[in-house]
């Protein structure tokens, strides 16, 4: 199995009806394998609470999911990728779309940059997808906001340019100033053919880390950080300790994204803090910035597999935990400086802390560490942010395993 073939998330079965409808359409040029393959599909999609639809995952993990929350498919692009940007409309527009999928989020995206411009300016997205297959489910899955359409019309000429579709049935004019390209291949090589310094947003979709831990690691967001502006926005649903520690690790502020779908927010990064929404709560920075679970995804070459890049992690956190982190088990570190009634969980904090020369949660050294967030705010500046905060409680941690406190 190529990586390609690894790396497609949605449903086996309907993979295979969209593979072979334009294979026949590309043998007969015949538009008729094309007519109402939604309907013949529609048992493999999810209409979410919006009126959206969604599509079923293969099975992953004993399970099958959607690729969007059900409480609505594109409402989710616009709360999570849309509305935590702050872009001038005044000037041209950039996007990189990653993990493009059924082409809601640049669809959103469309949508708000005709909603605020008067045509003077210009807007580029440019849209990786690993899958012709889930591209072209986007192009058969009803439109939920009108500026779809434009998607589907650029989706189509990518796919005909590539040889899996044959036929322009697609009708939607594209607005001359909107520039959409479709790189349908592994984000990794479109990534390092980009030129630095582009892009005013970059969307970050991919199903999730366990399944894509690659397009989650350190050196991915290396590229980000060469390819963003200084004010850009990268934006993600996830809220994953080892994804925010990767962005920190590639030079990125980290920050609390929107609130959809899910109990927890996702997260915002840019090389500029105040850009952001809001600070990571206090105890996501602890977690991030003294425990093993803020180990992120490294992927070195931007080519390994996805098990590689988990088992390295894996082991990464098996050699620090215990010596220049704290063990993540049950969330040591937010326990610092705090009062603790239930006595067995406080026994088992304070040995976890006891094994970095912490000698309990109310010690000289716990309050040492956490002193680093004494001016915490949710607001976040240049002066107070998560990034600063985080790493200057790891060099605290490191001076008390060191003997140097």
């Amino acid at each position: 199995m190529t990586y390609q073939d690894d790396a497609v998330v949605i449903d086996n079965d309907v993979f295979e009806i969209i593979k072979e409808t334009f294979e026949c359409e590309c043998a007969t040029d015949d538009s008729k394998y094309r007519d109402n393959l939604f309907l013949k599909t529609k048992d493999y999609f999810v209409k979410t609470d919006d009126g959206s639809y969604s599509i079923k995952s293969r099975l992953i993990n004993n399970k099958i999911e959607t690729l969007h929350t059900k409480s609505g498919a594109i409402s989710e692009s616009f709360k999570k990728f849309i509305d935590p940007l702050k872009l001038d409309y005044n000037e041209d527009i950039a996007i990189l779309d990653i993990c493009a999928g059924l082409g809601y989020n640049s669809s959103a995206a469309i949508f708000d940059f005709l909603k605020h411009t008067d045509n003077a300016t210009n807007l580029k997205i440019d849209m990786v997808e690993i899958s012709p297959e889930t591209l072209a489910a986007g192009m058969i899955v009803p439109s939920p906001i009108a500026e779809h359409d434009i998607v589907k019309r650029a989706i189509e000429s990518q796919l005909i340019s590539s040889g899996f579709a044959s036929l322009e049935l697609e009708k939607t004019i594209i607005p001359e100033n909107i520039d959409i390209n479709v790189f349908i291949e592994d984000a990794r090589l479109t990534v390092q053919n980009l030129a630095h310094n582009t892009y005013d947003a970059i969307f970050l979709d991919p199903f999730s880390q366990t399944m894509a831990p690659e397009l989650f690691s350190c050196e991915l967001f290396s590229q980000f950080q060469r390819l963003i502006k200084d004010d850009g926005i990268v934006t993600t649903y996830t809220s994953s300790a080892p994804v925010r520690g990767a962005f920190l690790e590639a030079g990125f502020h980290v920050g609390e994204g929107p609130v959809f779908g899910r109990f927890q927010g996702g997260t915002i990064a840019s090389l500029n803090p105040e850009v952001l929404s809001k600070s990571l709560n206090i105890n996501d920075e602890r977690r991030i910035g003294l425990s093993d679970v803020g180990i992120p995804f490294r992927d070195n070459n931007l080519n390994s597999s996805s098990d590689d890049i988990v088992n390295r992690r894996n082991e990464e956190r098996a050699i620090k935990r215990h010596h220049s982190l704290i063990s993540s088990a049950v969330k040591t570190p937010i326990f610092l400086g705090e009062d603790m009634d239930d006595e067995p969980l406080k026994r088992r904090v304070e040995r976890n802390l006891a094994k970095v020369n912490i000698s309990g949660v109310k010690s000289e050294e716990a309050y040492y560490i956490i002193d680093a967030q004494k001016d915490y705010s949710e607001k976040s500046t240049y002066e107070h942010n998560s990034r600063d905060r985080i790493l200057d409680m790891n060099k605290r941690l490191n001076d008390v395993i060191e003997g140097n406190f």
